[in-house]
């Protein structure tokens, strides 16, 4: 089995972010009702006065208001399938797995056109609530490991915060260039993964200069 990250790593850019503006554009209300909250949630998490899950809650919290969702998700998948990286493609295999932060209701879709698994953060539109653990960094390894999953032989992500997992698969490959080149995932001493694990507590993404 191999297993990828979703954004930024298969996908370019941030499928979650790009579906907000999607949205945003056929539901102008949301530029009153919702980007204020987002701003100044995210002005918040910047200055570390805002756990990551808060802010993701608040970010997500456009997806209640889209009344139209099944419609709009089918549509915005139909228009950006093509982002998906060629190198990808080339290489899909049945067994894959997609194992994303994103909400589970944006790449369920797009997993289905693919035809491959996936794993994503279970988020309840109808409530605006997390169901469970958002799946970021060392909760993806989380889940991996408590549900014994196959054993991963390739890893792909575009993140050091996802080293949790790669150091669960034989082969882990970091990916750059606006998701267009893959490189082998980088050799870390123990500084360097010490510098990962406060990264990752803080919530951010880790990408190599």
């Amino acid at each position: 089995m191999n297993a990828y990250d979703f954004d930024e790593t298969i996908f370019y850019p941030d499928c979650s972010v790009l579906f907000a503006r999607w949205c945003a554009k056929r539901h102008p209300k949301l530029y009153f009702t919702y980007l204020p909250k987002v701003v100044k949630s995210l002005l918040q998490y910047k200055k570390g006065k805002l756990p990551r899950y808060k802010f993701e809650r608040t970010f997500f919290s456009f997806l209640k208001q889209v009344d139209d969702f099944d419609e709009q998700i089918e549509k915005f998948w139909d228009k950006n399938e093509c982002r998906i990286s060629r190198w990808y493609l080339e290489q899909k295999r049945p067994d894959d797995l997609i194992i994303s932060a994103s909400p589970a209701c944006i790449i369920a879709p797009i997993a289905r056109r693919l035809g491959v698994n996936y794993v994503a953060t279970d988020y309840d539109r109808e409530y605006g609530v997390f169901v469970d653990n958002l799946m970021y960094a060392k909760e993806k390894a989380k889940y991996i490991i408590d549900r014994d999953f196959p054993v991963i032989e390739n890893f792909y992500s575009d993140s050091l915060a996802d080293t949790p997992l790669a150091l669960l698969a034989e082969h882990a490959h970091l990916v750059k260039d606006k998701a267009q080149t893959v490189v082998d995932w980088p050799k870390l001493d123990v500084e360097t993964l010490k510098v990962v694990r406060d990264k990752i507590n803080t919530g951010w993404n880790i990408h190599l200069k």
